[in-house]
């Protein structure tokens, strides 16, 4: 007699899980590429949770492996490319003006987010396709500074490439015990999260008190000293002595 545990009951997709299962057999690989297009566009929906259901719906034979690497990369790129499109609409005069308007936030705060951008933009893509928050917004500022397309594009999908790779592949292979790569990727994402909310709150500590100080600065008295003819001056002789 075979038993089954609630552990073992509890690996079937369920939930919002359990639908994301069924689009793809449904609609097979451009079923994975459009969740995940919405992915990049809607960050709650975390892709730490697709991309392994992608490889699980091509282990039970949905789709093909290939196929749900592939099209899970296309959807990444096409969700990339519409927040591309919001930032260039967007524009660099409209964000500096955004910016403007945010309390505690200066332009020369904008002004080093650019030169840094300008210096390390190609990298930034890359590398922010694989973490996760920063695999979504990081589409906005490649379109704010208008970097160029292809480059946008090749390096957006390289980095999607590896990243959906990597969990397709764990899902494909865990089977059943697809949610384990979701446990520890979540650990992750809200080790991201955490990160970037203490980030946050340390600029904004330390922006609150110098901001304190420059106003005690500028509403303390001066005490302005009278100026001395140099006619008043006094003088002191000194007599050589032969």
């Amino acid at each position: 007699m075979e038993l089954t545990t609630p552990a073992a009951a509890s690996t079937e997709p369920t939930g919002f899980a359990g639908w994301v299962v069924n689009v793809m057999e449904a609609l097979g690989g451009p079923g994975a590429g459009l969740i995940i297009a919405l992915e990049n566009l809607f960050p709650p929906v975390p892709s730490e949770l697709v991309l392994p259901l992608a490889g699980f719906t091509a282990g039970q034979g949905g789709m093909s492996l290939i196929g749900a690497i592939l099209w899970t990369t296309l959807g990444s790129l096409l969700g990339a490319l519409a927040l591309y499109w919001v930032g260039a609409k967007l524009g660099r005069e409209r964000t500096r003006s955004l910016a403007a308007r945010l309390p505690l936030i200066k332009l020369s705060d904008v002004d080093k987010t650019e030169a840094w951008f300008a210096k390390h933009g190609t990298k930034a893509v890359f590398f922010g396709r694989m973490l996760p928050l920063f695999r979504s917004f990081i589409s906005v500022p490649a379109g704010v500074e208008r970097m160029r397309l292809s480059t946008f594009a090749l390096l957006t999908t390289l980095g999607s490439l590896v990243w959906n790779t990597a969990f397709v592949i764990a899902g494909y292979l865990l089977g059943q015990n697809w949610h384990l790569v979701e446990h520890y990727a979540g650990l992750l994402s809200r080790a991201v999260v955490l990160t970037s909310l203490l980030t946050v709150a340390v600029f904004l500590a330390v922006r609150v008190r110098n901001n304190r100080r420059e106003r005690a600065a500028a509403e303390a008295p001066t005490i302005q000293l009278a100026r001395v003819p140099v006619s008043e001056s006094p003088t002191e002789e000194i007599r050589r002595i032969d």
